[in-house]
């Protein structure tokens, strides 16, 4: 049986949302890495402020380059500070660009249920629907520096190959939420 229920997407993909459902019917804490990560980048030398600093030195897309082992090091050790718990992985922590933190990562998500959400198997509706989300409810359409940051987590053969599941997020959270449980439950079997 696989312990953690660990939950992965792109950003607006409803990571957060659904786990807080999904932590509710299964009983377990429910821990979003986005909201506890700060202190965990600490102790390999990084902070938000710090990535910001490095975006206006360098620019969005070899910051988030420089910052990979500290979001690495975050899911590490969110996984072993929350043992059982719905955790909710924000969108650029499985997607790293070095072959030794893919490589990290691969074997701190194995022993995990790792379930990505996405709003549809299409890719060009969801994109279009993770931008909406994000524009609506974060007001950034992911565009830096000509990069396109959703449609890198969307499309990233790691993030993708990470996931024993992908399950479909357009049916509601409630829907969605039961159909992660299910996927629980036949783990557990």
């Amino acid at each position: 049986m696989k312990s953690t229920l660990v939950l992965t997407g792109p950003a607006g993909a409803g990571k957060s949302t659904v786990g807080e459902h999904a932590a509710a019917l299964l009983d377990r804490p429910f821990v979003d890495l986005d909201e506890v990560a700060e202190p965990l980048y600490a102790e390999v030398g990084w902070s938000l402020e710090r990535l910001r600093t490095t975006i206006g030195d360098v620019g969005r897309v070899p910051a988030e380059v420089a910052w990979e082992e500290a979001r690495v090091h975050a899911v590490v050790r969110v996984l072993q500070d929350h043992p059982g718990a719905v955790v909710a992985l924000g969108a650029g922590h499985t997607t790293v660009t070095s072959p030794l933190l893919r490589r990290d990562l691969h074997r701190v998500l194995a022993p995990h249920l790792v379930v990505r959400l996405l709003p549809s198997h299409d890719r060009a509706v969801a994109l279009t629907e993770l931008r909406r989300r994000c524009l609506a409810d974060k007001g950034t359409t992911w565009m830096s520096d000509g990069h396109d940051f959703l449609a890198e987590w969307l499309d990233d053969p790691n993030a993708i190959a990470l996931a024993d599941h992908v399950v479909d997020v357009d049916g509601g959270d409630d829907a969605v939420a039961s159909a992660v449980v299910e996927l629980v439950a036949t783990s557990a079997t």
